[in-house]
């Protein structure tokens, strides 16, 4: 588990979507429930993202200017998002969220000079509407699901504000801080957080954080956007096994109860 969230933290660090190798591998402690895996993994990828945040702002120096402001409505967004979390199935996100990462993967490779220079696209007011109605959607999306938050909050910087991908991932390490705080603000008082074993994944998702971050800011656009195009890649596919087998285990039940019905006629 321990291994699994240094990992994580490592990749979060660097382009976001750790949450991928966390969450999963939370589900598979014995008894807990998706809420208790996914309030846990907030609070374990808190430690990292904001460890990573602090490296990158320290050495990439980012405007605070649309950052901050879009972190403060990222984090209503995933706090809305979190008060959904238990009631409404993931499921009917994901074959929407695939089709997202299929256009964003095909888009970066596409475009090889998308992310390798910092050109904003829109200034003023203009600008931090953008910011801010994406970090409203992306937060209200990690605090329903969580996984791949970094690499949606990277790519819409890229594409909708024109940041190069150092930029984009040092403010995504901004923004997502408030994601996981804004989720943790309701996973808390309902007491859904194991705190010995979230903690103990923190500290590893911090060494990760720091490893992650300081490779990728020393590293540049281009081994950012390597691992980028890596990590959605695992997101399309993982993501994608899940709706089919999902859609599948639902049409053998459909299938089952029908012969059940044609039995009891």
């Amino acid at each position: 588990m321990l291994t699994a969230a240094l990992a994580a933290g490592w990749i979060d660090a660097v382009v976001g979507g750790g949450g991928l190798l966390q969450l999963p591998a939370l589900l598979l402690v014995p008894g807990i429930t998706p809420v208790e895996a996914l309030a846990t993994n907030k609070l374990a990828s808190l430690f990292g993202t904001t460890t990573s945040a602090v490296t990158w702002y320290r050495r990439a120096r980012p405007d605070l200017r649309t950052a901050l402001p879009m972190a403060g409505v990222a984090l209503i967004g995933s706090y809305g998002g979190a008060n959904l979390a238990a009631t409404l199935p993931a499921s009917i996100f994901k074959p929407v969220i695939v089709v997202a990462l299929v256009v964003v993967a095909a888009v970066t490779i596409a475009k090889p000079n998308l992310g390798n220079i910092n050109l904003l696209r829109h200034a003023g007011r203009k600008h931090l509407v953008i910011a801010g109605a994406l970090g409203v959607l992306i937060g209200f999306y990690d605090g329903l699901i969580g996984p791949g938050t970094g690499t949606f909050l990277i790519i819409a910087l890229i594409a909708a504000l024109g940041y190069d991908f150092v930029l984009a991932s040092a403010k995504a390490k901004i923004v997502n801080v408030a994601t996981n705080i804004g989720a943790l603000l309701f996973f808390i008082p309902n007491g859904d957080v194991l705190w010995a074993l979230a903690i103990g994944m923190g500290l590893a998702n911090t060494v990760g954080g720091y490893l992650g971050s300081r490779m990728a800011i020393a590293r540049g656009n281009r081994f950012i956007r390597i691992i980028f195009l890596s990590v959605v890649t695992v997101l399309i596919l993982k993501l994608g096994y899940d709706v089919w087998t999902e859609n599948l285990n639902g049409a053998t039940v459909t299938s089952g109860s029908a012969s059940s019905s044609r039995a009891r006629w």
